[in-house]
């Protein structure tokens, strides 16, 4: 269930003096991904020197450099118009720098897969000599990772990995039994990738000698399979006779999950050792070298996700020894141990073990050096530490679990905000810390960048997104409040009025959830989206964090640890109460929306007698958790076997029978995150049991639905919905 955001390309150049004047305002300006998204900088990428960075031109066609003391262009890495040679190419859709900076790896004809991995072609381009070498002429490659002396790439092919070596023009497979829905080397398995966020797990040591990496056995993975009925196209619109079945390993909660090992290739000999690490039926979420570039570091997670241990493995010997572990009576956050980095004689390491996440420093035998960071509040990013002065840099949530800054902690642990400025601010450092490149905005501030020394005064402003927030200028504004759930705790609220908002009428209430574990909704940072349209409108819009929600205390997260929609119903239920009884919402014309776990929270809130919603509405929702995947639903519930009292309790399509409320039920059918069955399921009951409801269903859709002006359809049927019932 992870969202990550994209950034579309500007230029570094700034800003229009004379703004657009503010236009009407249409579903498509409030729903459509591509309008909606603000401009940032593209791939921007830190270069050795500390001096500089590149990033993507506008045009998408070549690699610039860009100094961090004026904001400047420097020179040109990479223009496809200027490649010599035989080979060339029109585009291209990313890059990865060598790390001696000599040659270049970029990617183009991209084919998606998941949420985030893809097959592409893969090209070498050797700056001194303005070329470009293909990896690979025998089909679509997955995972490339060039070496550190940009002379090799490592990538996989139809489930086994292969090395390309540029210089002798040789393309060689270094595994052999590698198969669909059976043997993965170097890529994830899907669950891997939705759940822990890998994109690949090949690493390269410091020398290039050695090559490790990850293989996944899936072989005893159940098959997931669903037709693909495919999206409506004027140029073939009877589509497939036949539609195919699309077949993937997709672990439920309580079934086999792929048994992985790790793996270090010999580069010189040619041999692969598998590192002698008791994984059993445990996960390895992450794998690096440590800051030398010899020793494997390799997490290992127990399957409940309640232990960890950190090794150190010797590549050639394969002997590992354990440098750190943790346990936990809940789950262990993967937002805490993944924020790790690995230096030359210590590391840095996330843990939540003071009941809020802060930064831990440790030698490799295991001893710690100190906390780096303590208060009751959270680390929400770790950017890493200047060698030179010993400061670490971080984001933290000082300002209150709403807004995110950017901080600097000295040698004995005191802490100052660059900025300090409520809303939500993050950075993207130069190699040696003297600058970074500080990225700002709030709920009501469309993001604006600008270079920074590491004391935090602005150097260079490139982009405030001055048109854009002139074209939103007359959208509704987010304000932010608290309200207390059934117990008096204060919970984290947001509500947006509708646009010429007259404190004397009564408006209808939608309000909109996600609550998942460990998620946040309510942040003061800009996003313009569908609740902002349904406010335009002439709905009240609101949310609230409850329990169980991230970036307060530990206690608040795992209060629902085994026992999931139960007491985030009784929070939100408590923000409908508050939230009804304002002056200018009328209280009979109420609803609840949400999508994913939000989705599965509107099937739960109109189950509960205390539900006092007229309608919902469940996007892609998960009606029973017995129908999710592995690692999300453990982490949170254990397996089935194991808590089948608070599966029962949590199930969505056991409480049906409550619902009296109306219900409009959606999802994609090509959903390979929240599979339409959790839908087809739910609505099955709902017949059975003689209700009326509403349903609709986006042919070849995945869960998203960021495609062909989908969102749009989806906010114009919830409005379109909500009118009917809500009368």
């Amino acid at each position: 269930m992870n969202i990550k955001k994209v950034l579309v390309a500007t230029s570094l150049a700034g800003v229009s003096l004379f703004p657009a004047a503010a236009a009407v305002l249409t579903a498509d300006d409030y729903c459509s991904p591509k309008l909606t998204a603000p401009k940032g900088i593209k791939d921007m990428q830190p270069m050795h020197d500390g001096d500089s960075f590149t990033a993507v031109s506008d045009d998408g066609k070549a690699i610039e450099v860009f100094s961090y003391k004026t904001g400047e262009k420097i020179s040109t890495l990479f223009d496809v118009n200027t490649v010599k040679g035989d080979i060339k190419i029109d585009a291209f859709d990313g890059y990865q720098l060598s790390d001696n900076e000599k040659k270049i790896l970029i990617w183009n004809n991209t084919s998606k897969i998941y949420r985030n991995s893809f097959i592409a072609d893969y090209y070498v381009y050797d700056i001194l000599r303005s070329t470009l070498a293909k990896v690979s002429n025998d089909g679509k490659q997955r995972c490339a990772t060039i070496s550190h002396d940009g002379r090799m790439v490592a990538y996989m092919r139809d489930n086994n990995l292969f090395i390309s070596n540029i210089d002798y023009k040789s393309d060689k497979a270094i595994t052999k039994d590698g198969k669909i829905n059976e043997v993965i080397y170097g890529a994830p398995d899907w669950a891997y990738e939705e759940e822990f966020g890998m994109d690949s797990s090949i690493r390269w040591s410091s020398d290039d000698s050695t090559l490790a990496f990850i293989r996944f056995d899936e072989s005893k993975v159940p098959v997931y399979s669903f037709d693909e009925y495919g999206i409506y196209s004027s140029k073939d619109p009877l589509g497939p006779m036949y539609p195919p079945a699309y077949s993937y390993k997709y672990p439920l909660a309580g079934y086999p999950n792929s048994t992985v090992e790790v793996l270090a290739y010999n580069v010189d000999n040619r041999t692969i050792k598998k590192m002698d690490i008791n994984i059993g039926d445990g996960y390895v979420p992450a794998i690096d070298f440590d800051g030398e570039g010899k020793n494997l570091m390799v997490m290992v997670l127990n399957r409940g996700q309640n232990q960890l241990q950190l090794y150190k493995v010797n590549p050639g010997s394969t002997v590992a020894h354990q440098v750190i572990s943790e346990d936990s009576e809940a789950w262990l956050s993967p937002a805490a141990y993944q924020m790790v980095k690995y230096y030359a004689s210590s590391f840095v390491i996330g843990s939540e073990r003071s009941g809020y996440r802060h930064l831990y420093e440790y030698d490799y035998a295991g001893n710690l050096i100190r906390q780096i960071t303590k208060g009751e509040w959270n680390v929400t990013q770790y950017y890493g530490k200047d060698s030179k002065t010993g400061f670490h840099y971080v984001q933290t949530t000082q300002n209150g679990a709403i807004n995110r800054n950017v901080a600097s902690v000295d040698a004995k642990g005191n802490i100052s905000m660059l900025d300090g400025a409520e809303g939500t601010e993050s950075a993207a450092f130069s190699a040696n810390f003297n600058y970074y490149v500080r990225k700002y905005n709030s709920a009501t501030i469309p993001p604006q960048y600008s270079i920074c020394n590491n004391k935090g005064k602005v150097l260079k402003t490139l982009q405030t997104n001055a048109e854009y927030a002139s074209r939103y200028s007359e959208a509704p504004k987010m304000e932010f409040l608290k309200v207390r759930n059934a117990i008096g705790e204060e919970m984290n609220a947001y509500i947006i009025k509708p646009l010429d908002f007259n404190p004397n009428k009564k408006y209808p209430l939608v309000m909109y959830q996600y609550n998942g574990p460990d998620s946040q909704l309510v942040l003061n940072s800009w996003k313009m989206d569908g609740t902002y349209y349904l406010a335009s409108q002439g709905y009240v819009v609101c949310a609230v964090d409850g329990r169980g929600t991230g970036n307060r205390d530990r206690k608040w997260a795992t209060c629902v640890y085994k026992d999931l929609g139960n007491l985030e119903v009784e929070d939100q239920l408590a923000g409908a109460a508050y939230f009804s009884g304002l002056p200018y919402v009328d209280s009979s014309r109420t609803a609840c929306f949400g999508w994913s776990y939000g989705g599965y929270m509107t099937l739960m809130e109109l189950a509960s007698k205390d539900c006092r919603f007229k309608a919902g509405v469940a996007m892609a929702p998960v009606s029973d958790w017995r129908f999710y995947d592995s690692i999300y639903t453990e982490r949170y519930m254990l397996t089935p076997q194991q808590n089948e009292r608070g599966y029962d309790s949590s199930s969505a399509l056991l409480k049906s029978n409550g619902v009296n409320s109306r219900l409009l039920i959606m999802s994609g059918t090509s959903d390979d995150n929240v599979h339409f069955y959790n839908t087809l399921r739910y609505t099955s009951k709902l017949n059975a049991e003689g209700k009326i409801f509403d349903m609709m269903a986006y042919s070849g859709y995945e869960h998203s639905l960021r495609m062909d002006g989908a969102r749009t359809q989806l906010y114009r049927k919830i409005v379109d919905f909500l009118g009917t019932v809500l009368k």
